[in-house]
């Protein structure tokens, strides 16, 4: 009767150490499972953002060329500028951290936004002086005045602002993500415990 009961207490202590033995890999697999998973969506939003935004101008340009005494040589134009502009964010460069110790995604750095402008010129009324005749340094001058510009209304306008709205609902992925799997989304040291939090992220 004691080996009985010896055998039966021996049977019941191992099964209890393999029990705990396979949930433990278990639990590890799943956590593995969980971090492939997270990597895999961070890849997934590893594209550029946009928002687009089309700006006109007018902009008028004379250049003077003295001759000699009090003569001069003046060119000018009238420039209308139709231009395309883009403010995105590569999130191929978003850097970030998986704890699976603690079950944590933390991101701990997002790209700068990227502000692009494509500018379509029309020149009308090009008048060239005497020995004052429009040259590349001419069309490049009115390139990078037109281009300063648009850039000077892209900065009065809400495209920057629509970016990072555009920004926020990307990355609220993440946090649906990590929510699901039981898991706690951090930039940098700021806890984002619901989807109001990620607002910290237009910083």
């Amino acid at each position: 009767m004691r080996k009985i009961i010896i055998g039966i207490v021996i049977a019941f202590v191992l099964s209890f150490v393999l029990k705990k033995c396979t949930e433990g890999s278990a639990d590890r697999t799943v956590i593995r499972e969980h971090s492939a998973l997270i990597q895999k969506q961070i890849n997934n939003v590893g594209k550029l953002i946009v928002t687009e935004g089309y700006f006109s101008d007018a902009y008028s340009y004379k250049s003077s060329k003295a001759l000699f005494a009090n003569l001069t040589s003046d060119k000018q134009a009238l420039v209308i500028v139709n231009a395309e502009v883009t403010v995105g964010y590569d999130l191929s460069k978003i850097e970030y951290q998986i704890d699976s110790v603690n079950k944590v995604l933390k991101i701990t750095k997002i790209p700068k936004e990227e502000l692009k402008i494509y500018p379509k010129l029309e020149y009308y009324d090009v008048e060239s002086g005497y020995l004052n005749a429009f040259n590349h340094d001419d069309y490049n001058k009115i390139q990078e005045t037109v281009t300063a510009r648009i850039r000077k209304k892209v900065e009065a306008s809400n495209l920057r602002i629509n970016a990072k709205n555009r920004l926020v609902s990307e990355l609220s992925k993440f946090y649906i993500l990590t929510n699901s799997l039981g898991w706690t989304l951090q930039y940098n040291d700021s806890k984002i415990d619901n989807e109001d939090r990620l607002e910290i992220l237009k910083l």
